[in-house]
């Protein structure tokens, strides 16, 4: 009772301070964690247990903060010497608004499969698209929807994934094959999405540039860069590394130091520019508001409201597992579900809503997939089932969570809300829907193989179908 009450009340204070007062979300979460806080200390959970969850929450956080981080600087460097400004110009002189969306989802795509990881793909190539959208007079809700659509998708199918090969490993499942079951919810929601960007990009087709002239664009950045092929060394060369599978983070400090290098040698940037640059940004000042909107973005300060998000998300997220509000919930689904539908959909709606809470799959795959797996040994059902379930309701449905680590980083970095942008990258949210389709049709749905069951499930298995 006492668990089920903390659910509730969070709710009531999440979407209360959200919906209704429309207060910070940042402010919002810290408001439902001290009350979640206040609860638990009055029914008897002890504080250092509340604390250590914190801190345990917090250290799974810091390689993902330090990343963003990381991002906020890359992009500051890039800015200043002239990286992302060659990308949008060429960007600008070959791309045309009735082909744009579709291309950078096939380009964010294909980058993102290769790498395995969305953030880069979002933090370089994603980066240089909203550049090149806004120079279109494309909105940027548009063009952030096929941004994300192209790196989620790309990296839910990547083999060089974490969060797929985590999805695999707690699950107990074999890559490829968890892989090749994440086909069925994945790929018509990508195809829908692209039927949706042609049908866009029709209708922004032989559109005028409503922001400013293409071609003034253009020759402001030739005024005030020195455009050069050869800026294009830093993402070639994080592209390869990342490729290759070299730490994120390095990685990501090989690119700013190219970066800085550039700008000295080729914009003639100081030392003390480049510094400030790398803290709070990149600021242009052309007279053209079309490039000053492109260009001013990065700096390690422009992520500082996102780590407000993340540090907020853990002071919510933990105490509701220290209260043990998810074995509860648990316990009632082990109890109460009679059928494997029942126990899929009761599996998918508790990850969603423990991924919602806490806003992390490193924490949510790691939490739920060992707890769950059992459960499906036991309906006679594959557990590639679970494993799809925790990457349509995690990994690939995290941007839809504006507090959520990667939701987050992806509203900081191409500089569009959440709510904006979320609409136009179906393939986010239509894997949750054709995830529920095919657990009441049965379609899709693998049956557990024979060494998957020990003899006593195995007894159970005709009972437990379908």
């Amino acid at each position: 009772m006492k668990a089920t009450t903390l659910l509730l009340v969070s709710i009531v204070v999440i979407f209360g301070g959200l919906l209704v007062v429309k207060a910070p979300s940042t402010m919002v979460l810290v408001a439902a964690g001290i009350t979640v806080i206040v609860l638990s200390l009055l029914w008897g959970i002890k504080w250092d247990d509340i604390e250590k969850d914190i801190f345990e929450t917090l250290r799974k956080m810091l390689l993902p903060i330090l990343i963003l981080l990381a991002v906020g600087i890359l992009i500051g460097a890039w800015m200043l010497s002239g990286t992302i400004p060659v990308i949008i110009y060429y960007g600008l002189l070959l791309l045309k608004p009735s082909i744009f969306l579709l291309v950078v989802t096939l380009a964010c795509t294909l980058m993102s499969l290769m790498t395995g990881t969305s953030w880069g793909t979002i933090g370089t190539v994603g980066v240089a698209c909203m550049g090149v959208a806004i120079g279109l007079g494309i909105p940027p809700y548009y063009a952030a929807g096929a941004i994300v659509t192209g790196a989620f998708f790309g990296d839910k199918l990547s083999p060089l994934s974490d969060t797929t090969i985590m999805a695999a490993a707690f699950t107990e499942v074999n890559l490829v094959e968890h892989i090749k079951h994440l086909l069925y919810t994945t790929i018509p929601g990508f195809v829908i999405s692209l039927v949706l960007y042609a049908v866009l990009g029709f209708q922004l087709h032989g559109q005028a540039n409503n922001s400013e002239d293409i071609n003034t664009i253009l020759s402001t950045l030739e005024s005030h860069f020195y455009l050069n092929p050869i800026l294009l060394l830093p993402p070639i060369i994080v592209l390869v590394l990342i490729y290759k599978q070299k730490p994120t983070l390095p990685v990501f400090g090989i690119g700013i130091l190219l970066g800085c290098v550039l700008a000295m040698v080729f914009q003639g940037s100081t030392l003390l520019e480049v510094a400030n640059t790398l803290n709070g940004g990149f600021s242009a000042n052309t007279n053209v508001k079309a490039v000053d909107e492109m260009l001013q973005q990065g700096g390690l300060s422009s992520m500082y409201s996102t780590l407000g998000i993340l540090f907020a998300a853990a002071i919510f997220g933990s105490p509701m597992r220290t209260a043990g509000v998810i074995q509860v919930i648990l316990n009632k689904i082990t109890e109460l579900a009679k059928t494997g539908k029942a126990m899929m959909t009761s599996c998918l709606t508790l990850h969603s809503l423990f991924f919602i809470i806490t806003g992390s799959f490193y924490v949510s795959f790691s939490v739920l997939g060992p707890m769950l797996a059992p459960l499906y040994d036991k309906y006679g059902l594959h557990r590639k089932n679970l494993g799809r379930t925790l990457e349509d309701t995690g990994s690939a449905f995290s941007p839809a969570v504006p507090w959520g680590i990667t939701g987050a980083f992806v509203a900081s970095t191409l500089n569009v809300p959440t709510g904006q942008f979320i609409l136009y990258a179906p393939v986010i949210y239509l894997g949750v829907v054709f995830a529920l389709i095919y657990i009441f049709t049965g379609y899709g749905i693998a049956k557990a193989d024979p060494g998957q069951m020990n003899n006593e499930v195995k007894s159970e298995k005709v009972e437990a179908t379908l």
